[in-house]
């Protein structure tokens, strides 16, 4: 079996405050803040065919999310663009995955870090599925852990330190033989995977947790315009665990996990159905340019 590459020793060039660095020397220092602190926030972005899909809205997200953790980027929303755009076409990619970062750094030590400048590094890679499904489809566990009450943590930032509970929730239903899991809230209402948002279908209408405690993903937004482009009811809303063995269908949309269908939840299982696969299709159509955005 070939020597798997890791993330650290890879040919390529990520771009780093400012200009492109060949990939190996993109390095932080070990007191940075953000690594004992988690004051970083992160993007995750595909590009299909050289394009970057809604670039823009990711790099407005990435400024916000630094914003909302008291941190202001020195780099516009156009100038995240073009460092994307360019990192890409340093790399000889097409189709990849971009990853935004940015981060307060080493220049103070301890919970305050009014005095630290912030950082912005953008690295791409080919990325094939995030996940790798059976057939029928995604198992989920339930997780764990839940996710916390908006008053609790900046919800819709996308901020590193989010992730914690998402890795071990994972990492508990990996370790019991299933995908990913389903994270519950506070309220003990289903909330999300660990890195993507929750469809389900019922009688020909989709329903979606209302974002109201975690992130409102892009692509969840973009699957929405999309059913209700095709006059698909979509009822954003509090949905609760009795009610998942009513629902007919389920899958679940990211960037990373574009979209991909769930087969069970725990004890609950779903089909594959019409709503589903259309879904599917008009967004791989829509990224790949065969669809409007309109």
């Amino acid at each position: 079996m070939a020597e798997e590459i890791t993330f650290d020793d890879r040919d390529g060039f990520i771009w780093m405050d400012g200009g492109l660095v060949p990939w190996r020397s993109a390095n932080v220092h070990v007191l940075t803040h953000a690594l004992h602190y988690a004051s970083s926030v992160f993007e995750g972005v595909r590009a299909y065919g050289g394009t970057i899909f809604e670039l823009s809205w990711h790099s407005r997200r990435l400024r916000e999310s630094a914003r909302l953790l008291g941190f202001e980027l020195p780099w516009s929303v156009e100038a995240i663009d073009a460092a994307c755009i360019e990192t890409l076409a340093a790399n000889g990619l097409k189709d990849a995955y971009v990853r935004p970062v940015a981060w307060r750094g080493s220049e103070q030590m301890g919970v305050s870090a009014i005095r630290t400048r912030p950082h912005l590094a953008i690295a791409c890679w080919a990325w094939g599925s995030y996940f790798d499904p059976d057939a029928a489809g995604l198992r989920l566990d339930i997780a764990p852990w839940r996710r916390p009450p908006p008053y609790c943590a900046p919800v819709q930032a996308k901020a590193s330190g989010h992730y914690m509970i998402a890795t071990m929730s994972k990492h508990h239903a990996e370790g019991r033989g299933f995908h990913d899991a389903l994270m519950f809230d506070h309220r003990g209402q289903v909330a999300e995977a660990t890195a993507a948002n929750a469809f389900f279908v019922k009688d020909g209408v989709l329903h979606t947790p209302a974002a109201d405690c975690f992130l409102n993903g892009i692509t969840r937004q973009t699957v929405i315009g999309l059913a209700r482009r095709r006059g698909i009811e979509v009822v954003e809303r509090a949905i609760w665990p009795e009610e998942l063995e009513g629902f007919e269908q389920c899958f679940l949309t990211g960037s990373a996990a574009e979209i991909v269908g769930v087969a069970s939840i725990g004890p609950w299982t779903f089909g594959t159905g019409e709503l589903s696969r259309q879904m599917r299709k008009d967004y791989a159509d829509l990224v790949r340019g065969r669809l409007a955005a309109g």
